[in-house]
Formats: structure tokens, sequence, C-alpha cells
């Protein structure tokens, strides 16, 4: 039997909320403590039942408004629907457990986080960034990832909103005026910026100073440094390492843990990872690489522009959120493999 645009929909979001960690529950027989993350279909609001709820640890923290698939881009225009839904009361009589931890019905739940999705396009607002706006990601977020934010005691945005002026003892003119541009940039709420510097200017040098910024600054945990090749993976490690800040006397190393990923693990306690594309995309598939795979540019090889995107998969382990910031080196990728870094990392 043929699904209706709606059912069909539905489907692909309960696709990415399961594979995301999420537990799926109907509204009739509920129990938000079920696991960390749980999310009820059409659960009952002061403003009529929202899509999905979502909890964790039995706490409301978002709202997700479902739409067909035809919506396409316009689905950004439903996201006064998803505020109001995330600001209204949840009916306590909606629930068949009691906890006495929260007390629906009094107040409006006024919950975090807000997501606008069709089986294919996903978007998500964290209600906590001045100014709030939705942004396209890959897929939902993990519940583990919504709990950490919340424990948080700022945004990412909000921090990079509030970088202190750069140093400038030591950086050429031309470093300068891209680090401060990126600055200005990130204060704006942008999320994505391309710094265009000519050869033998210090790109690499100038794309360290800007992770160590938003490491330090922007309180980012975990950074994916993308390299063309095994070569300029181990010179960007070397960069890394030597990289001293104007504002602590200790090496880049000496504060944050840099590894260039040689296999197809990636340890959470590194905040910089330096990766090839290759590498990364056989990580995501769950594969192993030869190190033979990334002595040469895939960019170099005539048939690269011809190919057509490998498919994007999602990773449990290293989900999209696993990493707050990709940095591209060497930014002169066709279609080929920059649609795979913007369709995973489009937006951060």
């Amino acid at each position: 039997m043929m699904m209706k645009p709606e059912e069909k929909a539905r489907a692909g979001i309960d696709k990415k909320l399961k594979q995301s960690g999420w537990v799926i529950q109907n509204r009739e027989d509920c129990d938000p403590t079920a696991s960390l993350g749980v999310a009820v279909r059409e659960f009952s609001t002061s403003t009529g039942p929202m899509d999905y709820a979502l909890f964790v640890d039995g706490v409301p923290v978002g709202v997700i408004e479902a739409k067909s698939d035809t919506m396409g881009g316009s689905i950004t225009g439903v996201e006064g629907r998803t505020e109001r839904y995330a600001k209204s009361a949840l009916k306590k009589s909606a629930l068949k457990w009691k906890d006495t931890r929260l007390d629906y019905g009094k107040k409006g739940c006024s919950v975090r986080f807000a997501y606008e999705a069709t089986g294919v396009v996903t978007r998500f607002t964290d209600y906590h960034d001045l100014p709030a706006s939705s942004r396209s990601i890959f897929s939902f977020q993990r519940p583990e990832t919504l709990k950490a934010l919340m424990e948080q005691p700022d945004t990412v945005r909000n921090f990079l909103k509030r970088l202190p002026p750069l140093d400038t003892t030591g950086f050429r003119k031309c470093q300068i005026a891209a680090l401060q541009a990126l600055d200005a940039s990130f204060a704006l709420g942008r999320p994505r910026a391309l710094m265009q510097m000519a050869t033998g200017a210090g790109k690499t040098f100038t794309a360290i100073a800007a992770a160590y910024r938003l490491l330090r600054y922007g309180h980012m945990n975990r950074i994916l440094f993308l390299v063309d090749t095994k070569s300029l993976g181990e010179q960007a490690e070397r960069e890394f390492r030597a990289y001293r800040p104007n504002d602590d006397s200790r090496l880049f190393r000496e504060q944050y843990i840099v590894q260039r990923l040689t296999q197809s693990r990636i340890p959470n306690t590194v905040h910089v990872c330096i990766s090839t594309i290759q590498r990364m995309y056989a990580i995501l598939k769950g594969e192993e690489l030869d190190e033979s795979e990334e002595e040469e540019s895939m960019f170099a090889r005539p048939d690269a522009n011809s190919k057509k995107p490998p498919v994007v998969v999602y990773n449990p382990q290293y989900p999209p959120e696993f990493f707050d910031c990709v940095i591209i080196d060497e930014h002169q990728f066709p279609s080929f493999w920059d649609k795979i870094v913007n369709r995973r990392w489009k937006c951060g």
C-alpha cells in the first residue's frame, strides 16, 4: 500500500531519530524515563498536540514539527508554529507515569530545542542562541548531545560573539586581516567562512591560530582539520605542535591534544583531529584505509570531477555533532568531495 506523503515523512523522521539514539513512543503508553532520550508522538499541550516531544532524562527539552517531504526548503515557514509548541505547557494528563520532579500544566515548558523536519530535511534551533535562528543539520542530535549542551554555561555561538581582541604580535598583516574578519563573521552568527590567502602567506599557521581561539575562547571541545593528502596532514601536525599563542607561555600541544588520524578510530580525548577527507569518509563507513590511499590527492585524479559524490552515511559512534567545527585546509576541492563535507557538516 502506498504511504501518504505525511506518513512517508514520519517514517523518515522515525528512522533518523532511532539511528540517533532516541526511543520512540506513542502518547497513549509513553514513559519518558524509559531511556536517556525519548521521543513521544502527538504529545498533548495547551495549544494542541505537537508532532514529537523530546525528553532527556525524563525532562522535556525539545519539539519536532513534522511536515511532508514536498515542503522541501519551505519548511522554514513553520518555525513560528514550532516555537508556539515550545512555549506551550505539556499536559500532565497525557502521562501514564508520575514523577515529582516535573509539574506539567502550570507554566509553559519553554523547551530549549526545536526542529522542523521532513523525511529528507532537518532544521534545528537552539533558543539559547542570541539571536536564535534555525540551521540545516544532517540528522537529529543524540540525547547525550542535548544533555551536554544543557549543562554548558552558554552556547558556542554566543561565546563566538564575545571573542577577545586578537593579540597581533608576530602576525603578518594578511593574517591579522583574515583572523579579524573571521571573528567578525562569527560574531554576526555566520557559521561558515572562507579565508582566501595567497600562496606563502601562512594559511595553515593562520588556521591554527583560529583553531586555538575557537578552543580557548569559543569553548569548543573538538575540531576536525581536513587536509588533501597525508603529507599535508603531517605538515599540519608539526605546525600545530609547534604553535605558541601570544596569550599563554605554553605550546599548543601542551594545552590541547592533537592527533593525525592513521586508523579507523577517533579517541574521545583528542581536541584537534587531523585527517584526510578519504580517511574520514572511511571512518564514517566503518572501513579500514591503507595509508597509500592518502598519498595522492583525490582531486588530481582525471575522473575526480566526473564521479558522483559518495553517499554520506550516519555513524552513531561519530555523529555530525562529534566535531564542533571543521577547518578545511587548502580549500580547492571540486564538487566530488565538497558535497560530502557540506552535506554532513554544512552548518555545524
